[in-house]
């Protein structure tokens, strides 16, 4: 990331309501200045560069305890770490909480806020160099300030049920997830998964359930991306006729290079296109080669085909990085601007390479972002929560009383207050002379893992939320 980025970036946020295809006309005369400029810098240094899909977390947390306990400041052997990061060119990383189904909700759930709570910690333990950043306005903020922006995403489902699907979306949303991929290959409550079975081996059928509508329509609601990869052709279909905001496939390839149930085809392709969505090409050699032997040639040879069946406005990377082996001439994300080098032998233009490598990915963000109905902006209200557990705080009591106080002035009334526990909604206690909010929870906690938020609703209409990962250490 450098000064070309940082201003290229700026010009692109402060455009209201443009499209991919007017992007350069907008931009190119000022654009040519800083390019004069900045004319001997490699183009992946020019580029702001977004790895749509990175699954490093499953590995810094422990496996009994599924505390976070390997900070990524240090040396690795790890695809990603922090020095390969800067390296790697790589500005803006979209950090999987990668979860499979362990068969019962609960135990998903509490994995799934796992990875969101280490990928916080790996944040504060790092705050030098990375910043988490759940908005366009925020990953602006993060480069503008020589930092990697770190998104929050979910690959795999299966922590919804029936019951929990919205208010737990919503909780996610407050944590920051940015996009969720509804399955990792087994089938759900969202919706079928690429291998058309579930956990128990029993077929599946069919595409998105009534509850996989309503997240897809609920996440459009919050400016929030639906991830398409893992997902069923029929689910992928159903997901095309529900959505009224881009798509993301964050990290599949191409069904005619390479024929896998993970791959798209090219009916698919066009959708997407017609979506305004974005596919990023997958560095894994089993979804890029029939022998499962792969180079960066043949993620070029995906990326070419993409770009010649559906234009250059809907391709992306999503390399997979520490979830999938790599490459033969790949050996972690340091190589990554060999690609780079790759699409320039091929004769991309600059324009070109800077859409693949990032300005598509965000593109769609920011398209996701227009359709809510959320400001992204906290609310202008001057009253706060302050909640007594903080983000990863350990709680020893299996039925605990969760408690926080409402800092607010006079002139702001308390009309309601709510606790949600794990996308379920509770009536909590009002203290009107402390100002104290509290619940007790009456059936015991088993997992590890809880996500708590507080819910006050004033009389001037504005509702204020502070909503916290912890931890059961008992």
């Amino acid at each position: 990331m450098n000064l070309s980025s940082i201003l290229l970036w700026g010009m692109l946020s402060i455009l209201p309501g443009i499209n991919n295809a007017d992007i350069w006309e907008h931009i190119t005369k000022p654009f040519q200045l800083i390019h004069e400029i900045q004319e001997e810098q490699p183009v992946h240094e020019q580029s702001i560069v977004v790895d749509s899909h990175i699954d490093t977390m499953m590995n810094v947390l422990d496996e009994n305890t599924w505390l976070p306990t390997l900070d990524i400041a240090e040396s690795t052997s790890l695809h990603i770490d922090m020095q390969k990061l800067k390296e790697s060119g790589i500005d803006v990383g979209y950090f999987a909480a990668f979860t499979t189904d362990y068969g019962y909700t609960e135990r998903n759930l509490s994995r799934t806020l796992a990875l969101i709570n280490a990928l916080y910690w790996t944040a504060e333990n790092n705050q030098k160099s990375m910043t988490i950043s759940t908005s366009l306005d925020e990953i602006k903020d993060t480069l503008a300030n020589d930092k990697i922006a770190i998104v929050p995403t979910i690959e795999g489902g299966y922590s919804f049920s029936q019951e929990n699907s919205i208010e737990l979306v919503q909780q996610y949303k407050d944590l920051g997830i940015k996009a969720i991929g509804f399955n990792w290959n087994y089938s759900n409550i969202l919706g079928e998964g690429a291998d058309e079975v579930y956990l128990d081996g029993r077929s599946s059928s069919g595409g998105l359930t009534t509850t996989g509508e309503e997240l897809v329509q609920e996440m459009n609601r919050l400016g929030m991306i639906v991830d398409v990869s893992h997902m069923s052709r029929d689910t992928f279909w159903d997901v095309i006729e529900t959505t009224e905001a881009p798509i993301m496939a964050t990290h599949s390839g191409v069904e005619e290079l390479r024929s896998h149930q993970r791959n798209l085809t090219d009916e698919q392709l066009q959708a997407i296109k017609e979506n305004n969505g974005v596919v990023g090409i997958v560095f894994y050699p089993v979804f890029l080669s029939e022998n499962n032997q792969a180079t960066i040639n043949d993620i070029v040879d995906h990326i070419d085909y993409v770009v010649d069946l559906i234009g250059i406005d809907h391709v992306a990377i999503g390399s997979d990085f520490d979830g999938a082996d790599l490459p033969s001439d790949m050996k972690d994300s340091t190589d990554l601007p060999l690609l780079t080098k790759e699409l320039e032998n091929r004769g991309y233009s600059d324009e070109d390479i800077r859409k693949i490598l990032g300005e598509n990915s965000l593109r769609v963000m920011k398209e996701a972002e227009e359709i809510s109905e959320v400001e992204n902006a906290s609310s202008s209200s001057t009253a706060k929560i302050v909640p007594e557990y903080q983000m990863g705080d350990h709680i020893k009591s299996s039925t605990p009383t969760f408690k926080a106080t409402i800092e607010k002035d006079d002139s702001a009334q308390v009309e309601d207050v709510t606790m949600i526990i794990d996308g379920q909604k509770y009536n909590a206690e009002y203290d009107e002379n402390s100002l104290e909010v509290s619940h007790t929870v009456k059936e015991k906690l088993t997992e590890y893992y809880h996500v708590v938020t507080f819910e006050v609703l004033l009389d001037n209409g504005d509702t204020i939320r502070d909503t916290a990962i912890v931890y059961l250490n008992n």
